[in-house]
């Protein structure tokens, strides 16, 4: 993101604001009565299942689809999700592929910006090892989108990680395999740190969180930062200006936007794993859906992160209080700097393994999946196969 001088930030989201506000109320009177070809922003929750429907006919795996009842807020609590005066239940839209008997559980938490149909290509592999369940985190993809009014760091991570907990009590699940991928990563650890005894083992894809402003900031960051590129775009970062409201604010125009980034973002690896002209195409669609409905989850960034993706409650701090065996992945080409996974392992107390993949990036369960895929059954060796000595990293993947 780059933009300019304090006063021209201020009218560019003043304007993109008005916009998208302007759209989004356009779209709740008619929400009802005018198809979606005729709407300001064409989509609703009934869009995304359906996307999701569309997009997960490619996994051959037999799932069941179901919306989770979590409440309408942590329990004794007189705070409801997102400080909601509603009293209504709230969900999470889950899927549970079908598995052998007594496989171990595989829990997905999607990342920022993403919902669990991101998996898509992971699913058909990772169902003959596990009983794989993905969710839409509270306020993305499929699952309830409650009005985000979170103040505070603590107050946005308990939020991610109390509705993560009332899921599992839901689901009836005492303890399982969790991973997550970026800010899901970010989630997924903050859980375990407060819920050991639930997880079996950590599984982080590219975390985001470990790392912290004052002391990781490179020194080009530094000095883009003091730039009036680098003051306008913290300025909308601290406004909780989202890509997503760029989405919403083009309206019809949405879809051509997020079509063209996803062929671009998810070709960028050569490795004879490219995705299929079908795929593609269902996924942007998906993409679409779950970006352009009602802002909720997204609002949390501000909160989470500093401009530049620095953690205000880094993980690597925490490193000490690890209670749960890690695994961390990353693509070789991954933004997310894996030297901070190797500074967290130094003051662990618990087993830890840091594995890269090669011929990926980011979104290495995407980019890479065979060796993604390896990479995930060797960090569970001793569940999916306890009684083998495989110590031995599988081919195409090395560990730092």
């Amino acid at each position: 993101m780059s933009i300019g001088p304090r006063r021209l930030s201020n009218s560019l989201v003043k304007m993109a604001e008005q916009i998208n506000s302007s759209a989004t109320a356009a779209g709740a009177k008619r929400w009802s009565f005018w198809p979606s070809s005729l709407r300001w922003i064409p989509t609703s929750t009934d869009h995304i299942i359906a996307a999701e429907k569309r997009l997960l006919s490619l996994v051959r795996t037999p799932y069941t689809q179901e919306q989770v009842n979590i409440g309408s807020g942590p329990p004794g609590s007189k705070v409801r999700w997102f400080r909601s005066v509603s009293n209504e239940p709230r969900f999470i839209n889950t899927v549970t592929f079908d598995s052998k008997e007594g496989s171990p559980t595989l829990v997905m938490v999607h990342g920022y910006g993403a919902s669990q149909g991101f998996f898509f290509r992971n699913f058909d592999a990772l169902a003959k090892h596990f009983k794989v369940i993905a969710i839409d985190q509270l306020g993305w993809g499929g699952s309830s989108r409650p009005d985000f009014t979170c103040k505070s760091t603590e107050e946005t991570e308990n939020w991610f990680i109390d509705s993560f907990e009332e899921w599992r009590k839901a689901k009836n699940l005492s303890n399982f395999i969790l991973l997550g991928h970026s800010f899901g990563g970010y989630v997924a650890a903050k859980y375990a740190l407060k819920h050991p005894e639930r997880v079996q083992q950590l599984i982080l894809v590219g975390p985001a969180g470990f790392t912290s402003q004052t002391e990781h900031m490179s020194e080009r960051m530094t000095q883009f930062r003091a730039t009036w590129k680098g003051v306008v775009l913290n300025h909308l970062w601290e406004s909780n200006f989202t890509p997503m409201k760029v989405i919403r604010g083009l309206g019809p125009w949405g879809p051509d936007l997020v079509r063209k980034y996803t062929n671009a973002r998810f070709t960028a690896y050569s490795n004879g794993d490219d995705l299929t002209e079908e795929s593609s195409r269902l996924l942007s669609d998906y993409v679409y859906h779950t970006l352009a409905a009602k802002p909720s989850g997204e609002l949390c960034l501000k909160y989470i992160f500093s401009f530049g993706a620095f953690a205000k409650s880094p993980l690597l701090y925490r490193a000490p209080d690890w209670k749960v065996p890690t695994a961390f992945i990353y693509g070789h080409e991954d933004w997310m700097n894996y030297r901070g996974a190797q500074q967290a392992r130094k003051n662990m107390k618990v087993p830890c393994e840091i594995i890269r993949v090669p011929q990926a990036g980011h979104f290495v369960f995407m980019e890479n999946t065979s060796a993604f895929h390896s990479a995930v059954l060797y960090a569970c060796r001793r569940f999916v196969s306890p009684q083998k000595d495989n110590d031995s990293l599988p081919e195409g993947v090395v560990s730092v």
